[in-house]
């Protein structure tokens, strides 16, 4: 802190601007030696305990650093312009020697002094603490540090230290015990005057305001009060004396009934030991009613024990039966995977056996052409041999002129005969071709018209089906129920009415189908052939609702097939399935595509069909991939393709169904769908049974034709071998021949091989197109038969697939009974564990009672008794004592009784002397206070005006001061000028200056009747002239020599550079404030 000395009073100090005479001149010349001397007078005197050596501010209101500035012991000037930082000063002395914010009239609590920005603002300030007032200075020593910290929250925390700078305490208690011991009053208006204070009292108009501001400053009010409080206190006092009057005189008749009862008391040793009797037998006869009562819950654990085997039975049984139930559908699994291998196998020879019959049928062809072949060149011999032949016939009727008419005769009779021979045979060739030709096309029909046969029949099976699909689909518009039945609507209103009537525990649910829906449509037939059936399935929670729904459904259903039953029990929360469930990236398993709101559904179908361990995937082929592969999905047995397909990981299978029925959207779509579809089934079956009719007529005219052509062969055969043998007789007659007839009869002889060798090689080819037709025929059937035995064996698959489902069932159902028996085992279980541990109980509880029977009859006593009619007899036998004891008292009883009256009494009469006597004390004590408080207020008022009268005759002025303890108001008179020359007028008549100086004087008569070891005033000399604030310098630097033991701090913006040179006057100078940079600032010290 830079230091600054002004200069020096002997010099030629400024004179004041106000005109003034001579001889006033003068005076004051002579005032300033007066007041120099009596300053260097008064520096020999040092003020000891109390005062503020020192302060610092550090992020205090609008400043990052103030100070240290270091007091003087007596008069203290702390000079600067506006926002230098002199209020600021003012504020954290208040603050830190533990004033309120609103005391300090600069913000309303203490968060606003922190400054912005920073999280917490400091204040240090050292008291002097020397001397005999001096506080614990063993502790302390010659000074006391207060350090305050003050939060942005608006929390403060002290540290007390002494000089060495050591923590001596961080309470505010002991802070207020410092303040008290040196006086020091923050809040007293005397002590620290801020500018708002001294607004409102010493400024303000009214004198109420004044009278207020003398009883505040001389602790007046404070008595005040505190004799309030004191009268209040006792009149509770006296309202608690009041109240522990009427209290006494109860206490004084309680007294004397007890001193009546305690006089009047008798025995009752009689009826007392006759109790204590009866409460032997009772204790002995509780033990006897709980030995009583375990004996029966032994005989219940031993039964309890025993019918356990019977569960373990059922147990094993249902456990059996689940072992061969899952070996029988571990047979129709490998059986159907055995036919499905077979049907695999089969096939190849099916391809092999009708590319043989393909290849026999292409001989047959071939074969069929060499035979026409045959045809053709026979028919050409013959024309040769016709024409040879009636050459010869030419010739020999020529002969037969010479030879004569029988040998013509006989020739044109053999020529006859050949003719109409080889006519039978060619006609016997042809037969038997039209015979094979009607035959085989007769067998092909038969064969076509039983395979369309069957096409027919399974067609009108599935149109049946269609129509019965569509009937309840098209029911199903205003009902969905309707999907799973016509009778389902029906069912669920009787299970509705019979819950209702209480006749099931449960409520049962179903059907299953009805309670899901899918969040993605399009996975409809995948997640229907997942559920099969158990989509028409009901759940229970016991089998006696079972049996229920069973007779429902047998009224409901009376001769078509019921849905399926499952028995398991209800929870009210799904299933944990984190550590078993399928979880895929890509795929949602059939629990994460279903929506199910009814955690008993959702149960159920975790536990009958593991929906949380199948996956749905829409392509077939990326199923086969996922399922397949070298890394299939953990936790997962199988997948669904969007079209039904199954894929495991070792096998597939291709679903039947195509479309869903109970699962799908649009309802109106699949009505359209269907009823195209049975139209064009329909269509279909008109078409086959046309085709039907037409191969029954083509079977019906074949077998005609071919029953006719056997005849006509017959007879033709017939025909033949009778001219074969007239024939032989005609040539076996010997006949002349002509020598130019022999070579046309070797040609015809020649041409009759020819036509016997080719006719020959066509029977052969014949009859090789016979073989093939029939190797053909027989390849045919064989590969006709090898695909009726794989279609068979197909069908055989759909009846194992339909034993595998029943299986599948039957597994389930056995898996839920077991389950069933398992859960009934465990509550029978834990019921034998309950029953041992009450069991347990009971035999501590004998123990108990047996050992509390010991202590009060050690010997066990024979009780025929029963323990009601001994409490019965006991509590009679009490009511009578109680009785005696309400007349007489119980001895023990009515002394303590009689002995605590008398003590409450006497106590109680005690303290209602003790508080009559602090009454009268108090009454005594407060009459002398109040007098002592009158006189001690007329004393103050007294000197208050003794020395405002005399401050302000040191200026010249006259005045006066009334004071009306009455009506609590005080009116101050002031008339500048000398003596009487002018009548008195009041404050609000004088100008700014003078009223100010009047308002010093007033301050300073209180100043001379008030204790304080420092004084703060804050612009004392704000409204004043030159000379006033000369004067009123003048006065307060004289009381302040005066005072040489009190410390004076006065915030003024004027320069003082006019005061007089006094070791006693230091003046701090705050520098002006930087507004663009930090507020840090030192004051000057200069000590004059």
């Amino acid at each position: 802190m830079s230091e600054r000395r002004s200069g020096s009073v002997g010099g030629n100090p400024k004179k004041r601007s106000r005109p003034e005479d001579e001889d006033e001149e003068d005076v004051d010349e002579q005032e300033d030696v007066g007041l120099s001397r009596q300053l260097q007078c008064a520096s020999e005197v040092v003020s000891d305990a109390g005062i503020v050596e020192s302060i610092t501010l550090k992020n205090f209101m609008c400043h990052s650093l103030l100070g240290p500035f270091t007091f003087g012991s007596n008069v203290n000037f702390v000079v600067g312009n506006n926002g230098s930082g002199k209020s600021a000063v003012l504020t954290a002395l208040i603050v830190a020697l533990g004033g309120n914010a609103q005391a300090t009239n600069r913000g309303s609590s203490l968060k606003g002094f922190v400054k912005e920005g920073e999280s917490s603002a400091d204040v240090s300030i050292t008291l002097r603490n020397k001397g005999r007032d001096a506080y614990k200075p063993e502790v302390y020593g010659p000074a006391i540090i207060i350090d305050l910290r003050i939060t942005r929250e608006g929390l403060r925390t002290y540290k007390l230290r002494g000089k060495s700078a050591q923590v001596v305490s961080t309470k505010k208690e002991e802070l207020i015990s410092i303040l008290d011991n040196f006086n020091i009053q923050v809040n007293n208006p005397v002590s620290v005057l801020t500018q708002e204070m001294s607004k409102y009292f010493l400024h303000s108009k009214g004198e109420g305001d004044k009278y207020r501001f003398f009883m505040k400053a001389t602790q007046l009010e404070q008595m005040r009060e505190d004799f309030v409080y004191i009268k209040t206190t006792k009149h509770v006092t006296e309202d608690k004396v009041e109240q522990h009057g009427e209290c006494l005189k109860d206490l004084k008749r309680k007294y004397l009934e007890k001193e009546d009862r305690y006089k009047s008391l008798g025995s009752l040793d009689e009826m007392q030991n006759k109790l204590e009797e009866l409460q032997k037998q009772m204790a002995w006869a509780l033990v006897a009613e709980v030995e009583k009562e375990l004996e029966p819950m032994k005989e219940k654990l031993q039964a309890d024990r025993h019918s356990t085997e019977k569960y373990d039975e059922k147990v094993d049984e249902w456990k059996n039966k689940v072992e061969e139930a899952e070996k029988k559908h571990k047979q129709i699994q490998e059986q159907l995977e055995g036919i499905t291998q077979k049907v695999q196998e089969l096939q190849p020879k099916c391809v092999e056996l009708k590319a043989e019959a393909q290849r026999r049928n292409t001989l047959l062809k071939s074969t069929e052409i060499t035979v026409h072949r045959c045809k053709a060149n026979l028919r050409d011999l013959e024309k040769d041999k016709v024409q040879l032949s009636s050459r010869i016939k030419d010739l020999k009727l020529s002969i037969s002129q010479t030879t004569g008419a029988e040998s013509q005769a006989r020739a044109a009779r053999v020529q006859q005969i050949q003719e109409g021979l080889e006519s039978l045979n060619h006609q016997v060739s042809t037969l038997g071709q039209q015979i094979d030709q009607y035959q085989h096309a007769s067998n092909r029909a038969r064969d076509e018209q039983g395979k369309i046969k069957r096409e027919h029949n399974g067609l009108q099976r599935s149109i049946e089906a269609n129509r019965r699909n569509l009937q309840t689909l098209e029911s199903s518009r205003s009902n969905r129920l309707r999907r799973f039945g016509e009778h389902m609507p029906a069912l669920l209103s009787a299970i509705q009415e019979a819950y209702r009537r209480g006749q099931f525990k449960h409520k049962p649910r179903g059907p299953l189908g009805y309670l899901i829906s899918l969040k993605d449509p399009e996975l409809a037939l995948a997640v229907e052939v997942c559920l099969k059936g158990q989509l028409q399935a009901f759940t229970c929670d016991n089998h006696e609702d079972e049996r229920v729904l069973q007779g429902l459904m047998a009224k409901m259903f009376p001769g078509s097939r019921r849905p399926a039953i499952i028995t398991s029990r209800f929870l009210p929360h799904v299933h944990d399935t984190t550590k078993k469930a399928v979880n895929h990236p890509e795929y949602p398993s059939v629990l994460q595509a279903l929506e199910i709101e009814d955690p008993v559904v959702a149960n159920c179908l975790i536990d009958q069909r593991g929906i949380e361990s199948v996956l749905l995937i829409k392509n077939r082929a990326e199923a086969r991939r996922v399922m397949q592969g070298s890394n299939p999905p953990a936790n997962c047995t199988q997948a669904f393709s969007k079209d039904g397909d199954q894929i495991y990981r070792n096998r597939n299978y291709t679903a039947e169904q195509t479309r869903a029925n109970y699962l799908s959207g649009d309802v109106e779509e699949e009505i359209r769908h269907l009823q195209r579809e049975v139209e064009n089934q329909e269509a279909q079956a008109t078409r086959f049974l046309q085709h039907m009719k037409r191969l029954d007529e083509d079977i019906k005219q074949n077998e005609g034709l071919l029953r006719k052509a056997h005849m006509e062969q017959k007879t033709t055969k017939d025909k033949a071998t009778k001219l074969q043998l007239e024939l032989i007789d005609v040539q076996n007659v010997e006949e002349p021949q002509s020598e130019d007839l022999r070579p046309l009869e070797e040609d015809l002889q020649e041409i009759v091989a020819k036509i016997a060798s080719k006719r020959a090689e066509c029977d052969e080819a014949r009859t090789q197109m016979a073989e093939l037709k029939a190797s053909y025929e027989k390849a045919e059937q064989e590969y006709k038969q090898h695909k009726e035995h794989i279609n068979t064996i197909a069908e055989e698959a759909d009846s194992v697939k339909e034993d595998l489902g029943k299986t599948d069932q039957e597994v389930i159902k056995s898996k839920h009974h077991k389950r069933h028996y398992d859960e009934k085992r465990n509550a029978h279980l834990a019921n034998i564990r309950t029953l041992e541990a009450n069991m347990k109980s009971k035999e501590q509880e004998l123990e108990t009672s047996v050992a509390k029977a010991a202590e009060i009859c050690p010997e066990r006593l024979a009780v025929r008794r029963t323990a009601r009619s001994l409490d019965s007899e006991i509590n009679r036998l009490k009511a009578k004592i109680s009785t005696q004891q309400e007349q007489q008292g119980d001895r023990e009883e009515v002394v303590r009784q009689y002995h605590e009256a008398l003590e409450n009494y006497k106590n109680m009469a005690q303290q209602m002397k003790n508080l009559n006597s602090f009454i009268k004390s108090l009454d005594s004590v407060m009459n002398h206070r109040l007098k002592t408080y009158a006189d001690l207020r007329r004393f103050l008022s007294a000197r208050c005006k003794y020395y405002f009268d005399s401050m302000l005759a040191q200026r010249g002025y006259s005045g006066s001061m009334t004071f009306d303890h009455k009506n609590e108001t005080l009116s101050i008179s002031v008339q500048p000028g000398q003596g009487n020359k002018a009548d008195l007028s009041d404050m609000r008549c004088l100008s700014g200056g003078e009223r100010s100086f009047s308002t010093v004087c007033f301050v300073l008569s209180l100043w001379a009747i008030t204790e304080a070891p420092f004084r703060c005033l804050d612009e004392f000399d704000v409204y004043m002239d030159m000379v006033n604030r000369r004067i009123s310098m003048d006065m307060m630097l004289k009381v302040a020599a005066s005072q040489r033991y009190r410390q004076f701090i006065f915030l003024t913006p004027q320069s003082m550079s006019s005061l007089p040179e006094s070791k006693i006057i230091r003046i701090l100078r705050l520098k002006d404030p930087d507004r663009g940079q930090d507020n840090s600032q030192r004051s000057q010290d200069q000590d004059q």
